[in-house]
């Protein structure tokens, strides 16, 4: 089980504001990217994946072997940025690993199959979609 640091509604609307303006100051970030990462390993339990999104956190995800010292067997670590765009299906995990946005070391740590998160991907489209509606609102007829 997951301790949640973050609260969920801080997290939701952090992300919704990531995604209207991804240059997003770090008190936008810190929240967003703690949300997401709670609610991966809160999808995928467990201990054998440690998901770093520095300087922001850190989660242990995934079944499989855990470790309790040293480094873990598997590691992910990306950027806020490239992390926010995989959970929302902005990205994708091929695209990120190729373009070196990711570091992924170990077994279990192909997480290609896990994201988008269905949550977040939700939050991003309808934080898009009003903002798309309200500057069309904003517009003076012709």
């Amino acid at each position: 089980m997951v301790t949640r640091r973050t609260d969920p509604e801080a997290g939701r609307s952090a992300l919704a504001a990531w995604a209207v303006g991804p240059e997003a100051p770090r008190a936008v970030l810190a929240p967003a990217v703690r949300h997401t990462l709670e609610l991966f390993a809160e999808e995928f339990p467990g201990g054998a994946v440690e998901l770093r999104v520095p300087p922001f956190a850190a989660v242990q995800a995934i079944t499989g072997t855990r470790h309790t010292r040293g480094t873990p067997p598997a590691v992910v670590e990306t950027d806020a940025g490239t992390w926010l765009g995989l959970v929302s299906g902005e990205l994708t995990w091929g695209d990120a690993v190729d373009e070196g946005r990711v570091r992924a070391s170990g077994e279990r740590s192909d997480l290609s199959e896990l994201l988008p998160l269905t949550g977040p991907r939700r939050t991003v489209r309808t934080a898009r979609e009003q903002a798309a509606d309200g500057e069309d609102g904003e517009q003076e007829p012709r």
